[in-house]
């Protein structure tokens, strides 16, 4: 996200400050984590869309030439196999926006982290 923009108040207004082909594809990956973690919340966090679901699920966010989804994934070996060509600094990942985004993949991905999220609140309670 460029410096300088205001922090938004909500998704509907951090995805509305984009151009319709970005907005369109953050349409996209919010409606695709919806889907699978229907009780989440969603909020803006560190400027950024968030959900949370016993803790933060996921974050997103556009940028210039990527979209990058936070934080990394860690705990499934055939998950972190399938993200690692979009690995970048810390684990992050980061969706070119000149390439197809892959929502089969932040779709598993968010089925992961709901259930990363769930044993950890279980063991916790």
């Amino acid at each position: 996200m460029p410096t300088g923009r205001a922090k938004p108040k909500n998704i509907d207004e951090y995805i509305a400050s984009f151009s319709p082909d970005v907005q369109a594809i953050l349409e996209k990956i919010r409606s695709t984590i919806q889907d699978v973690a229907p009780g989440a919340q969603e909020t803006i966090s560190y400027r950024i869309p968030a959900f949370r679901l016993n803790g933060i699920l996921v974050y997103f966010a556009a940028f210039k030439k990527h979209i990058g989804l936070y934080p990394p994934v860690r705990g499934d070996a055939g998950l972190e196999k399938a993200i690692s060509a979009y690995a970048g600094e810390k684990g992050n990942l980061k969706f070119p926006l000149d390439h197809p985004i892959p929502y089969g993949l932040i779709k598993k991905i968010v089925k992961f982290k709901v259930k990363q999220n769930s044993s950890r609140a279980a063991s916790t309670s």
